[in-house]
Formats: structure tokens, C-alpha cells, sequence
């Protein structure tokens, strides 16, 4: 490893978690960060005074280019559109509970309503603490641009996102909970851990069998997950897995991956669910 390799890698995984937060996509994530060590070791290292800056500015304004550049092809997406999820198969811990939601997949799909300037200053100053002089430099505006910013966004992010912090064992107890409910054909059972005005999104981007539009309310979501899944019972197995940092479900059936499912909620009851069925989101989860 040569001395540009061993001053960058320290910063990757900083790299990494804002590349993925700001475009939702393992790959897309990837792809930046290789491109941000490949334009490091252009670079001319005595003209770069914190290689950290350096580093965290160019993964940014990479990042908020192809936002830009994707705005049409996300128009153009069929049917809701929901990011590409993380999925490991250890339990999560309640100890990384507030890391896990800046990196859920509902907070997310919130994200992905604020325009890219705005989504990157709010990463950067309310998730990865930096200063609004750091902010500024890497946009290019001034600071008090930056704080009207960063507050607007912070306000939209608020308005659709839980306020409570829920133990990822109640997370897991109710998704225990749901299993059984969907296995048992028990309607009753299923609708106690649903709220009244419980969503289901779907994301199967044209490519798998999916709602082409969000579900809403407990009756009509019970209805859907029976009439989808409940039919089945012996074809479909849902497995516990832990998806961006919170307990989710893998779904599987006819021999491979067919979903990945997350919830939010409140500790008692499930608020939203959001399945990713697209098979380009779900490629090399095994």
C-alpha cells in the first residue's frame, strides 16, 4: 500500500456511509468512492491541506451530480421507489438504535423528497456533525444559506419521520408478531399489530410483481399482505435478517430472495412497511 492508499483508506468508511445515505445505493456508493480515490491519487498532495476535507468535498459534490443526473430515470421509475437495502444476518443491537435511523430505509426514502444541495447539507451537518463553515465551503454558498438550508430540511425530515427511538427488540417482537399472524391466516392477530393508518409501499420497479402505488389503512393493508402472501403459506418463509442497521425480514420463496422488508413503529404497533421486490435492489443478498 502506497503513502496516498494508507492516508485515504482511514476515511473510507466515512466516505462510504455519506456516498450511500446521500444516493440510496450500494453500488452507486461504491462507485463514487473508487472514483474519489482514483482523482486522490491524481491529485497534487502538497496543494491539499486536509486530505479529510479534500476527501469528504469531492465524494459530496460527486454524489450531488448524480443525483442530478438520475432526477429523470427516478421519474421515470414504475411505481414507488424505495433504496437499495443493506442486509446482514447478525440481530441488531438497541446500543447502535440512533445510528440505524440516520441509515434506515424509511429515513432513506425521506431523503430522497429533498433535492440533492439539500440533502447533502443536512448529512453532513445533522448526521456526520459537520460545521456549517465546512458545509458552505463544500456547496459553495454562504453560511446563513446553509442554515436556512439545513432547517427547511430538517423540517421536512422531521414531519415524516417517528420522533421515538424504539429498541430493536420491540422492533423484532413485533415482526415476530406479524410473521406468525401471516402464517397463521389470522386476520384478527395481524390487524393487533397494525395502526389504524398503517402503509405498505412497494418497490418492484417494473421488473417484479409489486403495488404500483402505496397501500393504505389497517383493513386494506391486512387485506393486501393475506391476498399476497397469506394464500401461500408454505410457499413463502420469512427469515429474520437485520436490514440498515434495524431488524427486517428476509422473504423467500421458489428457491431464491424475493423480498426485503422493513417497518417503522412505534414499539406497539407497525406505522409503515416497505418491501423491495426489484431484483436489481436485491442482487448479490443472498
Amino acid at each position: 500500500m502506497d503513502d496516498r492508499a494508507r492516508i485515504f483508506e482511514p476515511h473510507r468508511a466515512r466516505l462510504h456511509g455519506i456516498a450511500y445515505r446521500m444516493l440510496a445505493s450500494r453500488a452507486d456508493a461504491d462507485d463514487v468512492v473508487q472514483d474519489a480515490y482514483l482523482r486522490w491519487h491524481r491529485s497534487v498532495a502538497d496543494e491539499i491541506r486536509s486530505p479529510e476535507a479534500w476527501l469528504v468535498t469531492t465524494v459530496t459534490r460527486l454524489c450531488i451530480d448524480r443525483l442530478r443526473a438520475a432526477r429523470t430515470e427516478r421519474e421515470a421509475y414504475v411505481g414507488p421507489w424505495l433504496p437499495e437495502p443493506i442486509v446482514e444476518q447478525a440481530e441488531p443491537a438497541d446500543s447502535a438504535t440512533e445510528l440505524a435511523s440516520s441509515l434506515s430505509v424509511a429515513f432513506l426514502a425521506v431523503l430522497e423528497r429533498l433535492a440533492p444541495e439539500e440533502r447533502a447539507a443536512f448529512l453532513l451537518h445533522d448526521v456526520f456533525d459537520s460545521g456549517y463553515d465546512e458545509v458552505a465551503r463544500i456547496l459553495g454558498k454562504s453560511e446563513a444559506a446553509c442554515r436556512q438550508i439545513v432547517s427547511r430540511a430538517r423540517k421536512r425530515v422531521r414531519a415524516d419521520q417517528p420522533r421515538a427511538q424504539v429498541p430493536e427488540t420491540a422492533r423484532r417482537a413485533l415482526l415476530n408478531r406479524f410473521v406468525s399472524a401471516v402464517q397463521s391466516q389470522d386476520k384478527t392477530a395481524l390487524l393487533e399489530v397494525l395502526s389504524e393508518d398503517v402503509t405498505w409501499t412497494s418497490d418492484g420497479g417494473g421488473k417484479a410483481k409489486a403495488a404500483r402505488k402505496v397501500v393504505h389503512g389497517a383493513d386494506h393493508v391486512a387485506r393486501f399482505i393475506q391476498g399476497v402472501i397469506g394464500r401461500f403459506p408454505d410457499t413463502f418463509e420469512m427469515r429474520p435478517v437485520t436490514v440498515n442497521g434495524q431488524a427486517g425480514l428476509a422473504m423467500h420463496g421458489y428457491g431464491r430472495l424475493i423480498s426485503i422488508i422493513t417497518v417503522n413503529t412505534d414499539g406497539a404497533r407497525i406505522l409503515d412497511f416497505f418491501c423491495v421486490l426489484n431484483p436489481d435492489k436485491l442482487r448479490g443478498l443472498s
